[in-house]
């Protein structure tokens, strides 16, 4: 399973979503479902462009924890 970090990110860089979306150039909806888990994909280009906007590496965004399923 997947985990997004993405709002601790958005915490420790003092960020709102609003504005990150806008550095992006993502919409609010689409960065929210991505910061919620609600999506099942993402494009390395948006990825690139959020690890530009907060400073920061994949790994502080996604992280990975076995299923208890599994």
């Amino acid at each position: 399973m997947i985990i997004i970090r993405l709002d601790r990110m958005l915490a420790d860089r003092k960020m709102s979503l609003g504005r990150l979306a806008e550095e992006v150039d993502i919409s609010n909806v689409n960065l929210s479902n991505l910061k919620t888990g609600k999506v099942k994909a993402i494009r390395f280009s948006t990825l690139d462009a959020i690890c530009k906007a907060l400073d920061c590496q994949p790994g502080d965004i996604l992280e990975y924890a076995e299923d208890d399923e599994a």
